[in-house]
């Protein structure tokens, strides 16, 4: 008689791996400190004090500090294939200390909540150069997938409008890479197909 499969054994036996690896995750995640185990030491505290609690981490000191992420694998195929100019190397070098965190916008001023984006002038005057000189990095840079300008808000008794300068989380990401925003994300999906050929998408 042909061997028959208990696909509901089957079934369960995934699960109960699927939970094993669950658990030992949890544990490497805590310090070696089983669910079970913390779930016992919660009870004890609820009986204790009679009120909910939660668990809650207090938080870092170093959590304000402001960082940018350079996408390594991305830079290194970048570098060997020749895809920037030495000038737009220089330039994501020293643009990257304006990146505000999680939105990846050129802004004036990384640690304020309600930061503003750079115009190209008040780039150029950040960086020491002109601003024909940061015109034409830009445009290169955008039609390299690396940049975008994203239109903003209404200038105050004129009708030009401030464009909002994007660099691709690809290259270089002021925030955590897995973290991604939905909306910068978005800014840059049309971009996917020209680093196509790059190691490393983030989304």
């Amino acid at each position: 008689m042909p061997n028959t499969i208990d696909f509901k054994q089957v079934e369960k036996n995934a699960r109960i791996r699927d939970l094993e690896i669950e658990n030992e995750k949890f544990k490497q995640d805590h310090n070696e400190i089983s669910k079970n185990e913390l779930e016992k030491a919660m009870e004890t505290l609820v009986k204790a004090t009679g009120k909910e609690l939660y668990i809650g981490t207090k938080k870092s000191p170093h959590s304000k500090v402001r960082f940018v992420q350079l996408i390594q694998d991305n830079w290194n195929y970048a570098l060997e294939v020749g895809y920037f100019t030495d000038e737009e190397i220089l330039f994501l070098m020293r643009i990257q200390r304006f990146l505000q965190f999680k939105s990846n916008c050129i802004v004036d001023d990384i640690h304020l909540r309600g930061a503003v984006p750079m115009t190209q002038t008040q780039i150029a005057e950040r960086l020491g150069t002109s601003k024909p000189k940061v015109s034409r990095v830009l445009k290169q840079l955008q039609e390299k997938g690396i940049v975008v300008k994203a239109v903003g808000q209404e200038i105050e008794g004129n009708n030009v409008r401030t464009n909002a300068i994007f660099i691709n989380p690809n290259i270089m990401f002021s925030g955590e890479r897995d973290n991604i925003e939905v909306t910068l994300k978005a800014l840059f999906m049309k971009s996917k197909r020209l680093l196509k050929n790059f190691p490393i998408a983030l989304f």
